[in-house]
């Protein structure tokens, strides 16, 4: 794991674990009323995390989250990011925030769903809600 990968994770569990926590409040509640423990509509989950975020008022936070984990990493943003791609996207796992710095770019993923690939051709994969938030940084 390379320093800015460290920094960027030791930033974001130090400083915005209100910010995780909220994320995993938003896709409990939309996973809740599923009928099993998966669904297989990944536009439902994508859609329907981003509009929860978006009323829990952490959507619009997430930038600031950005540019604070690159300031941990040392380095500058090259504009300052906004609410929407390609800095800030919500999947079909979760929310995923992206920065190009000067070794490359930091990406920062807030995974809340796993996707489950059926072995059986032709079969949509199904979306499993996490035990909580997997937290993912990498440089690519």
């Amino acid at each position: 794991m390379s320093q800015p990968v460290r920094a960027a994770r030791r930033r974001i569990q130090a400083e915005h674990v209100s910010i995780v926590d909220g994320i995993d409040a938003c896709a409990d509640a939309i996973a809740d009323p599923w009928d099993t423990s998966r669904t297989t509509d990944g536009d439902a989950v994508a859609d329907g995390l981003r509009r929860a975020l978006e009323e829990a008022g952490i959507l619009r936070l997430l930038p600031d989250v950005l540019a604070d984990v690159v300031e941990a990493t040392g380095y500058d943003l090259q504009a300052r990011p906004v609410p929407g791609p390609p800095y800030v996207v919500v999947t079909s796992r979760g929310p995923v925030l992206r920065a190009t710095i000067d070794p490359g770019r930091l990406v920062v993923r807030f995974d809340a769903f796993d996707v489950v690939r059926d072995a059986e051709p032709g079969r949509k994969p199904a979306y499993r809600r996490l035990d909580g938030i997997e937290l993912v940084v990498s440089l690519e």
